[in-house]
């Protein structure tokens, strides 16, 4: 817990950690913000459009486990091996997000964990905190 200073009273700030191992956790609640780690597909003989449409479904998971949704999200941080499938990916993406409320968002070209990982998504979302 952390205690933080807020109008000039102390209020105990909770965190909240999902899906946690020794080395990282996918999800991590502080206050009113949820941030949902790098995720990616777990069937890699997917293609671009296949490993989009899997994380998108794991970010729903852990907005839901975090008191959120994605019409809450403030940014997305998205990562591509191959810059090609910019399209690919964002036809996915544009059918998922909710217009209404886009996120920041900056997508970018780089070498992944192996080969086999095409894509990978980090999001942070605002919440209501419990």
């Amino acid at each position: 817990m952390r205690v933080c200073r807020e109008l000039g009273r102390w209020r105990v700030t909770k965190i909240q950690r999902f899906d946690s191992s020794h080395r990282m956790s996918r999800a991590v609640a502080h206050g009113d913000t949820l941030y949902v780690s790098g995720l990616t597909a777990d069937d890699l003989t997917e293609d671009v459009r296949g490993q989009t449409i899997q994380i998108l479904a794991k970010i729903d998971k852990y907005l839901a486990m975090g008191g959120s949704d994605k019409s809450r999200l403030l940014s997305a941080n998205i990562w591509l091996s191959d810059i090609a499938a910019f399209d690919q990916m964002n036809a996915v993406w544009d059918a998922w997000v909710d217009r209404a409320n886009p996120p920041a968002r900056a997508t970018v070209e780089s070498r992944l964990a192996g080969e086999r990982y095409l894509v990978e998504i980090m999001v942070t979302a605002a919440r209501d905190p419990s």
